[in-house]
């Protein structure tokens, strides 16, 4: 059975991360996406020290689809550069990796 996948991006706020995660559902890159507002970020862009505020977006996938979702983040992702993390799992529950599976065509 094809592992499932999770992917970590931010957003510049919830209704975006919102929109573009119930595009991804629909079109069956991604079983789920939870939105987590309220973050505070410290970071470095292009020679400087920036401060914002950002809501983390974690999507559950499978690996047979990493690229292709990454491709589809960064063709609707607002950022010039935005985070696409993949963080592999080392083990899921039988019907939560199934559900996965199911949901995203696998």
């Amino acid at each position: 059975m094809e592992r499932p996948l999770l992917v970590y991006t931010t957003f510049p706020d919830a209704e975006t991360a919102l929109a573009i995660g119930e595009e991804l559902v629909r079109g069956r890159l991604a079983a789920c996406v939870n939105v987590l507002p309220g973050m505070r970020s410290v970071y470095a862009w292009k020679g400087a020290v920036e401060r914002g505020e950002e809501v983390v977006a974690i999507l559950k996938t499978r690996e047979g689809l990493a690229d292709s979702l990454a491709a589809a983040l960064r063709q609707r992702h607002p950022y010039e550069t935005p985070i696409i993390l993949h963080l592999a799992t080392s083990g899921a529950d039988p019907d939560t990796a199934s559900w996965i599976l199911a949901e995203t065509g696998g």
